[in-house]
């Protein structure tokens, strides 16, 4: 899969006048509401630039160039045809100058930038008003603020600006948002690049840098990295790394070669070697976890043992013990989700610092032995509150409106261990379960409530922490209003490392981190 039909099908963005990249909804849609019974597009993929809507015209019996011949009632929108796609196009040069970035106190930051998210009226859109979507869908900001937006022109429907939100969606219906958009820094350690032939590309990924633009995260991602430091583009994902892993990290150059590296996932030819740092005395020799894995919303992206999972089966074997934490080589043989660190975590020793599967919230065993004694829903609110109590939201990297879960268990590209939400107009499923939306709103809810909480800790923000640099602020928008801690090395790195990836005929592989040293103490790493 190209990387950007990859930021495709995860999210729904598209830059300003370039080539859409819609993400379409990958289940079909039931008939919508009254007796308009289209149904959505269910394929996914690029669509050709968008060609802008000659102006209505108003009265009886007029034709319109493009409407295709067909007579226009009083007050009746004319809604152009889906564009086709155009599946070779990839990142360029265009999307990477959208902005650019800056290097303070050990990160690596965006400056903020106008942004277009992009997306066709989803089928349980039909129907209904813009306002009703934005308030029901869209809860990232309030009403007020999309009413403001409208009346600068920021909302567009088929082109053209949209003064009233009162205005009714139909099937086939282009939306719009344009917003300024911020992204959260990452440490600034270089991305290495160690082979780079013409048929792979292989870089060793520092951590707290995701793959591929997914969430808020855009410029500050593998991909656009690569193709604003080092001049590559049209790379295809051959697995993928949780942004909080670091390590070996593989690209095909070509389709030809991306096909040989598939098959190779497929056929299990591919061997995978991590290394990690875990709470306690981890049992010396080889220890096989062989515990099935379920997902518990594709959505989330968060993981358990399970029964009713599919199989897995990871080998691990202590390397050190330093008296409170051991390293362990890990080599997972199947490719699960999340895999060595719900593993880890079942046996009861979970990765030092896994914000989601080293959290209290999973209960005073956290999770050991598959122990929990808490549904789904309690969970992932909990792990939430967690969190936002520590004012550490931001590290529950779940694959919220990304669709990678479910991508990443089709493709077999989890690499077992594989990777938030934006204002605009987010992928969301057509048929979530009332689980899921259950979980969202929990999300939601206390995304706010954690604004509030960073609004109101202003006044103590100091010189280092993230403020919108002068010059490039927006009225509207609600981020420039915050100021936000800056998040510390600690937070932005977990103890797992990709060490080496072994094929038939070749081999890669990293040194080791530091912190996976026999000498190390967590003194030593702040």
């Amino acid at each position: 899969m190209c990387v950007h039909q990859l930021e495709v099908f995860c999210c729904s963005w598209c830059p300003k006048g370039n080539v859409t990249m819609e993400q379409q909804d990958t289940t079909p849609e039931a008939p919508s509401v009254g007796n308009n019974t289209a149904t959505e597009d269910t394929n996914t993929g690029k669509r050709k630039h968008d060609e802008p809507d000659l102006p209505e015209t108003g009265g009886r019996g007029k034709r319109r160039r493009g409407a295709g011949g067909k007579n226009l009632r009083p007050g009746e929108r004319y809604i152009p045809p889906p564009q086709k796609r155009n599946p070779g196009v990839s990142f360029s040069q265009e999307h990477f100058d959208e902005t650019s970035y800056y290097f303070e106190g050990g990160l690596r930051k965006v400056f903020p930038y106008y942004f277009d998210f992009k997306t066709y009226c989803k089928g349980r859109w039909i129907g209904k008003s813009l306002l009703e979507v934005f308030k029901s869908e869209f809860r990232a900001e309030s009403i007020e603020y999309y009413e403001k937006a409208a009346k600068e022109g920021r909302i567009r429907l088929n082109q053209s600006p949209v003064e009233d939100l009162s205005v009714v969606l139909r099937n086939n219906d282009h939306m719009r948002n344009t917003v300024h958009r911020h992204e959260p820094p990452v440490i600034s350690t270089p991305l290495q690049i160690l082979v780079d032939d013409g048929e792979v590309l292989v870089v060793d990924k520092p951590a707290s840098i995701p793959v591929h633009p997914c969430g808020r995260f855009r410029h500050n991602t593998v991909i656009f990295i690569l193709g604003k430091e080092h001049g590559v583009s049209e790379l295809h994902t051959i697995h993928r790394l949780d942004r909080l892993t670091s390590g070996v990290l593989l690209f095909a150059r070509t389709l030809e070669t991306s096909k040989k590296l598939d098959q190779l996932v497929r056929d299990r030819q591919l061997e995978k070697e991590y290394v990690c740092r875990v709470e306690g005395e981890f049992p010396e020799g080889e220890l096989i976890c062989e515990e099935p894995i379920l997902v518990v919303s594709f959505k989330i992206g968060l993981c358990r043992v399970d029964p009713k999972g599919k199989e897995c089966r990871t080998v691990f074997q202590r390397l050190s013990f330093n008296g409170k934490t051991s390293v362990v080589r890990c080599l997972p043989l199947t490719g699960r989700t999340h895999q060595i660190r719900v593993h880890l975590q079942y046996l009861g020793f979970p990765i030092l610092n896994d914000p989601i599967y080293g959290s209290h919230a999973w209960g005073p065993h956290r999770g050991k032995g598959g122990l929990v004694g808490k549904s789904d829903e309690e969970l992932l609110q909990a792990l939430v509150e967690e969190h936002r109590s520590q004012e550490k939201l931001h590290l529950l990297d779940f694959m919220d409106v990304c669709g990678g879960a479910e991508e990443a268990e089709k493709t077999g590209k989890t690499d077992s261990d594989g990777d938030k939400s934006g204002k605009g107009f987010p992928a969301q499923a057509e048929d979530c379960s009332e689980k899921e939306n259950s979980i969202k709103a929990a999300l939601e809810e206390h995304q706010s409530l954690e604004s509030t909480e960073v609004s109101r800790s202003q006044s103590k923000a100091s010189d280092s922490d993230q403020k919108t640099p002068p010059g490039i602020r927006d009225h509207l928008c609600s981020e420039c209003k915050l100021v936000r801690p800056d998040p510390t090395m600690k937070e932005l790195i977990m103890y797992l490392h990709a060490l080496r990836y072994k094929g038939p005929d070749f081999e890669y592989s990293t040194q080791l981190p530091d912190w996976a040293k026999e000498d190390w103490e967590e003194t030593d790493f702040s």
